[in-house]
């Protein structure tokens, strides 16, 4: 069985591109340098988006600290060999993380080490915030679009900062959106993600690096839904032939219609509600915001292709197209993320 390595949307160069946090995962951290000691866990919150290991330890003074240490989601964590019991109150440990560039005593994990030599590690890149999966590609195939995927992470290229290196390096701003970007305060509930609202489309198309999609058809209902294991994003895309609502009527996930041009799905969306920051930039979108996707079956059904192009010329000057090649992978199993208001706003100082 071929073992795929994803390692989509690593960093290859950190100086291609201005290091300027985005994703609250690395939002005001030193993703360049880490800290290293020795504490004891007094907390392991296995909840969504982050788990949150809570570890006391000693300053240069010798006073008792507590930091609390972030990593990635339940699924993620899991998929590289934690449980709920990887670790427990009382139990000393070895920390290796990105600290808090203002000094407070908070960090994004790369390892931690337990006393009997166990090596938790979350293999971080510095600035995309997620760890390396492997998956196990089956050599089974599909006979339709029906059925779990994930981004086949060999054919994709790298961009510097991960998810948020990717719009910087594509998108093209108006003014509007720079004036948006500078003034926004990452580290703050200004932040969408700081109240559990995740990234709307293409935010699951980018995610497959991490998260599968699943599609299933219901003919009778003449729709197709289009579900990521991220934030729980689920679409509707009505095939009925039916246009979209008034542009008053607006959506977090935008308003989806599709059809098929011989074998391959387009799937149109427009309708999308005001969101403050859906790339993880600053950037915002708006009501002119429009997705077309379209999706494809390749090699005899052992992969597909996903495609979109984004404009929203509120922010976006011209227009952003991404294609991605897809493994299929019945295999997987879809988890609910179950985004935690606690654990997704413990980024914010108090």
């Amino acid at each position: 069985m071929k073992i795929l390595r994803l390692l989509a949307l690593s960093i290859i160069s950190l100086s291609l591109i201005p290091q300027v946090s985005a994703h609250h995962s690395d939002a005001g951290l030193d993703m360049q340098s880490f800290k290293t000691f020795e504490g004891t866990v007094t907390e392991y919150s296995w909840r969504n988006p982050h788990v949150y290991i809570g570890v006391e330890t000693q300053n240069d003074d010798g006073e008792k600290v507590e930091w609390a240490l972030q990593t990635s989601s339940t699924m993620t964590v899991t998929r590289m060999g934690w449980t709920r019991e990887s670790l427990s109150p009382g139990e000393k440990v070895t920390v290796k993380t990105h600290p808090a560039m203002n000094g407070r005593p908070y960090g994004l994990i790369e390892s931690i080490e337990k006393a009997d030599g166990t090596l938790l590690s979350s293999s971080f890149f510095s600035g995309s915030g997620e760890p390396k999966l492997d998956v196990a590609v089956t050599g089974e195939r599909a006979t339709s679009l029906e059925g779990k995927w994930i981004a086949d992470g060999d054919k994709l290229v790298d961009y510097p900062g991960g998810y948020d290196g990717f719009y910087r390096a594509q998108l093209v701003l108006t003014e509007k959106a720079k004036s948006a970007q500078a003034s926004l305060i990452e580290l703050s509930a200004e932040n969408p993600e700081s109240t559990c609202i995740g990234r709307p489309t293409p935010g699951m198309i980018l995610s497959t690096v991490y998260y599968p999609i699943e599609i299933a058809f219901q003919e009778e209902e003449q729709t197709i839904t289009l579900h990521s294991e991220y934030f729980d994003d689920l679409r509707t895309v009505y095939m009925d032939g039916r246009d979209h609502p008034d542009s008053s009527e607006r959506f977090t996930s935008g308003h989806s219609i599709g059809r098929w041009e011989d074998d391959v799905l387009i799937v149109d969306t427009r309708n999308f509600a005001d969101h403050r920051s859906p790339y993880q930039t600053g950037v915002p979108s708006g009501g002119q915001k429009h997705v077309v996707e379209r999706y494809q079956l390749i090699n005899d059904g052992a992969g597909a292709t996903i495609e979109f192009t984004l404009e929203d010329p509120e922010y976006i000057v011209g227009s952003l197209y991404h294609s991605r090649e897809m493994i299929f992978a019945p295999q997987m199993k879809l988890s609910r993320f179950d985004c935690d208001l606690e654990s997704t706003s413990r980024f914010v100082p108090q």
